[in-house]
């Protein structure tokens, strides 16, 4: 419980960017850039079940840094907008209906939300996350 409360995030309001993400495959290298270009603090995090760096602003995490690993195939390091969501499974349903697309299905980020990325009409990604660890 006590973990949980430490990593609890409040969820804002629907259609709001919520957080910025990097998937690198030199994480080290990234981080390095990021503090000495725009000064970031960082804040190494395991809220997600596995090795995370969160980006820190004015002492508030606002997104994060993740190793990318072999089982994410050839895919280029890349920033991943996430917009907060009132419910992640409505709201795939409602991608499809409007024609867009699920690159990754719903599922849980233990101590932190529901996700998923999806794809608009266009082939741009985004993800889509409603905060608050699931019972």
């Amino acid at each position: 419980m006590a973990e949980q409360a430490e990593h609890a995030h409040e969820q804002p309001a629907h259609g709001s960017i919520c957080w910025n993400e990097l998937a690198t495959k030199d994480a080290g290298a990234a981080k390095k850039f990021y503090t000495e270009l725009f000064g970031w603090k960082l804040k190494g995090s395991d809220a997600a079940g596995m090795e995370y760096t969160e980006i820190m602003l004015d002492g508030k995490p606002f997104g994060g840094i993740m190793q990318m690993h072999a089982e994410m195939g050839p895919m280029p390091s890349h920033w991943m907008t996430y917009v907060a969501v009132d419910d992640v499974d409505v709201t795939v349903k409602q991608v499809e209906a409007l024609g867009g697309k699920i690159c990754v299905q719903p599922q849980d980020i233990p101590h932190v939300g529901r996700f998923s990325v999806i794809t608009d009409p266009t082939g741009a990604n985004i993800a889509v996350i409603t905060l608050g660890a699931r019972a």
